[in-house]
């Protein structure tokens, strides 16, 4: 498609005067691209100072102060634009008219910075990423995007608007990735993320509506935009040399990194001091080497983030499945087992308690869980610096209302902002289904209580809960099994906060890769539903604060391999079981890895590790397992079953 002539292209500002009445209101696949990868990118909001070179109508001011930025401050030159931005943010966002690399914003000062799809606009490049440096504090991060120049010199695309039943383009000027990160660093930032995303299904539906699949599918595999994330270096901070830290990798090149459902890319995360540190994608900067340290090889791999299962028992991973099925709620069902298995119980209770909580962590580990919420008090002596997972250690509990009488004083102890844990209508019967206006009339319902199982809740109850935006954890094959039902995919989906469980080997199939095969499979939840709910949803139903659940700069490096089939993250996780999972980072250090990784890591990165044989799989754990199959086998024989799976010390 030939371009305009350079005199007829319309000046940015007047562009955007036509384009502003439609530019939330139109579906745009550039646009829609860049937020669903940014949006997963960004640091924790809460309290920073936000500033948006190029604000437009505010879409991203508007996301800052959902996330409870501390302050907004928006520039733009188009008053059309701003104007919209205005209607959105009220006062709660400082907005002025101006072009950004002429205007005087010298009393700015920025925790983060956006600049997103304006430096194509801009002449002096230099100047706008010399603004933008100025204004950030040391430590401050610059989110830099825009259309992928290389991408659209090659198509022949054109920017503008749509007047008048005419096409008007907007001028604009090209310069390639490799000189926009060489103006970056002389602007004194460096690059800590770099991608480049392809269009994916989401924007599949908007061409499709417009009539242009066959052009979506031409320029699919193309990259269709670039999301730089740069940082103001600390001045005078000093430089920690690298230490050799047994286990601790700090370079991953050649998997393929999950970025959500159905985003992934091939390229390098490295890691420092337990967290990502870069993110690079392979298209991106011929970065150099990096520092001394472990560097391993993942290409055939998929990466995913370390899984969070939002409910266990640990101490039972090593009890067999109890009871028959059929009960009206859980009361019925322990009453059973403690009739007629008692001798059985009694049994696996002599197992030392900590034995016992540290097979329960290698349980969630063998699946790729790397953070547990443990229903149970937490063991500081047992859980501390050196324990193979993460348990959740800051939050509220109690029981159940049938066996703890004192729940609402328990739930008005919990600090504030932190969750507050309950199993509640466990079971199919009036009793169950009431319980939650129990909880309610006690007052210790609201938006940090976390419901387990629900399973009895009536349509009453769910909008009550709803309401008070309290939390759901579901628990499928628990519920299927103890009382033949679950929520379905459907209904548990209505509740604003969700997240998925194993529960204990007592009651669950398995682990929680069965959970998810069994919500997909038995209960037909989509996979992109199960994904989010041991990810996202319950980093935020927990109130983890350290980037569980995602890849992003700066998160914690808890990290997941498993073979690369070719599928996206999402359809890969909800195939998994434990004999897939071949790595697993806590903190940037390896916890698990299978023979053939083993055979790739360094072997400073392997200290520590013994090999446990699970049902034939050999696997090597950071675990003091001869330990716990001598203490376990004083009491249970040779016969030792991790969540219904023999286990054995491998040779």
């Amino acid at each position: 498609m030939a371009s305009s002539s350079p005199s007829s292209r319309l000046a940015p500002p007047e562009g955007y005067r036509l384009w502003a009445n439609t530019y939330d209101s139109e579906p745009n696949p550039i646009l829609s691209l860049e937020k669903r990868i940014l949006e997963q990118l960004l640091p924790p909001l809460a309290g920073l100072d936000v500033v948006d070179l190029g604000c437009g109508t505010g879409r991203w001011l508007e996301a800052a102060e959902r996330a409870g930025a501390g302050s907004l401050f928006g520039v733009d030159s188009s008053p059309e634009m701003l104007k919209l931005a205005k209607l959105k943010l009220g006062d709660a966002a400082a907005l002025l008219c101006g072009d950004c690399v002429q205007i005087d914003i010298a009393g700015a000062s920025a925790d983060l910075v956006f600049c997103n799809f304006v430096l194509s606009y801009v002449a002096d490049a230099e100047q706008l990423l010399n603004l933008a440096a100025k204004v950030l504090r040391p430590g401050g991060v610059l989110f830099l995007t825009d259309v992928h120049p290389e991408t659209a010199a090659a198509l022949g695309w054109r920017r503008g608007v749509r007047a008048h039943q005419e096409f008007r383009e907007i001028r604009t000027y090209h310069r390639d990735i490799a000189t926009l990160i060489f103006i970056c660093r002389m602007a004194g930032l460096e690059v800590s993320l770099h991608l480049e995303p392809k269009f994916g299904d989401v924007e599949r539906l908007i061409f499709e509506r417009n009539g242009k699949l066959g052009y979506f599918e031409k320029i699919r595999e193309q990259p269709a935009t670039y999301v730089l994330q740069l940082i103001k270096p600390e001045q005078h901070k000093r430089t920690i040399p690298f230490e050799k830290d047994s286990g601790a990798l700090n370079s991953l090149r050649g998997g393929r990194i999950a970025l959500g459902p159905t985003e992934s890319f091939c390229g390098e995360m490295r890691i420092r001091d337990s967290r990502v540190k870069t993110i690079l994608c392979a298209e991106g900067e011929n970065s150099a080497p990096p520092p001394r340290g472990t560097v391993v090889d993942l290409r055939g791999y998929l990466l995913l983030p370390g899984l969070i299962n939002a409910h266990d028992h640990l101490e039972f991973a090593l009890f067999p499945r109890m009871g028959a099925g059929g009960y009206r709620n859980f009361l019925e069902w322990a009453e059973e087992i403690h009739r007629s298995h008692a001798s059985e119980i009694a049994l696996h209770r002599q197992v030392p308690k900590r034995v016992r909580l540290w097979w329960g962590g290698i349980r969630n580990l063998l699946c790729g869980v790397t953070t547990v919420c443990h229903h149970n008090p937490h063991e500081p002596e047992v859980f501390a610096h050196g324990f193979v997972i993460r348990v959740l250690r800051d939050f509220g509990w109690a029981h159940s209302l049938a066996l703890e009488p004192e729940t609402a004083q328990r739930k008005k102890e919990t600090p504030k902002g932190h969750p507050f844990f309950i199993h509640l209508a466990e079971g199919v019967d009036e009793q169950s289904g009431n319980e939650i206006f129990d909880l309610d009339r006690d007052g210790a319902l609201d938006a940090n209580t976390v419901i387990i199982h629900g399973l009895g809740i009536g349509e009453k109850g769910k909008e009550m809960l709803r309401r008070a935006r309290a939390g759901l954890v579901w628990c499928p094959s628990s519920n299927l099994f103890l009382f033949g039902k679950s929520m379905s995919a459907d209904e548990v989906r209505q509740f604003p906060k969700v997240a998925l469980g194993s529960d204990s080997p007592l009651t669950a199939q398995g682990d929680l890769l069965d959970e998810i095969r069994c919500a997909h499979q038995a209960l037909l939840a989509p996979v992109a539903q199960l994904y989010n709910y041991v990810l996202y949803s319950p980093a935020q139903l927990l109130r983890l604060r350290n980037g569980e659940g995602t890849f992003r700069v700066d998160a914690v490096a808890d990290l997941v391999a498993v073979r690369d089939i070719g599928l996206p993250p999402a359809e890969t996780l909800s195939s998994l079981s434990y004999k897939e999972i071949e790595l697993v980072l806590l903190g940037g250090r390896v916890q698990l890895a299978s023979e053939e990784l083993k055979g790739r890591l360094h072997a400073s990165a392997c200290e520590g590790l013994q090999p446990l044989c699970v049902e034939g799989i050999v696997r090597w754990i950071r675990a003091p397992l001869a330990c716990l199959f001598e203490e376990t086998m004083a009491h249970l024989g040779e016969s030792i079953f991790l969540g219904g799976r023999k286990v054995r010390l491998a040779s």
